[in-house]
């Protein structure tokens, strides 16, 4: 059995602001990761976290959004797979990420969430449409609805998954620093947090005098 790894963001800004006043809930953004340290790890957002006004497909870089929020906080759970469906999963995203520039965010398609009208805009899609619709693609469904209404509620909201961490962006970043964890490349395709290692360093990051340990970060 593998895993992939969802992670549920919570970050200031007032679009946020709008989008979670819209769902209801804390977390507004998500992204999917093939290891639980989120080192290969994809999502439909801003192709710069400083600029609002441009968003795509992009490979998330927790490191970058750390500097430009330092507040953010994360969510992150595993979600069980076959052998067969990671490998596909991650060709996919790494297909998909070679052709970045092609696909765009689908600001149009809004009006259709809020309305629950499905729609579908060619190369266009939300944060969570995107990773519903290719998990979809591999026999893993999130909510019984197309794929371009799904929200984060509904990852959030997911019961076949299973919380790894839940806390502030710079203490996972810390846990990793702490461990010696260091950037791995797109193409080695290789997981570096495994289930036991990341536990182990989540248990460290919050035992006694961990706060002393945590990195501060800067914008």
């Amino acid at each position: 059995m593998e895993h992939i790894y969802i992670a549920m963001v919570d970050t200031p800004g007032v679009f946020a602001a709008v989008i979670r006043r819209f769902l209801r809930q804390k977390y507004i953004h998500v992204v999917l990761g093939m290891d639980a340290g989120l080192e290969e790890a994809y999502s439909f957002g801003r192709r710069n976290p400083r600029v609002p006004w441009f968003a795509g497909f992009e490979r998330e870089d927790k490191r970058k959004i750390l500097r430009a929020f330092p507040t953010a906080a994360y969510q992150v759970c595993e979600l069980e797979c076959s052998e067969e469906q990671k490998a596909g999963i991650r060709e996919r995203l790494r297909q998909d990420y070679r052709r970045r520039y092609h696909y765009h965010y689908a600001v149009p398609g809004l009006p259709f969430i809020a309305l629950g009208r499905p729609f579908y805009l060619k190369n266009q899609y939300t944060c969570s449409s995107y990773i519903a619709r290719l998990l979809e693609e591999h026999k893993i469904r999130i909510a019984d609805k197309h794929f371009s209404l799904v929200t984060p509620k509904d990852f959030y909201q997911y019961p076949c998954k299973r919380v790894v961490y839940e806390g502030s962006l710079a203490e996972f970043v810390a846990a990793g620093a702490a461990a010696g964890q260091q950037p791995i490349s797109v193409l080695q395709g290789e997981s570096v947090w495994s289930e036991e290692s990341m536990e182990r360093r989540l248990r460290r990051l919050y035992e006694p005098g961990a706060s002393e340990r945590v990195v501060a970060y800067g914008s």
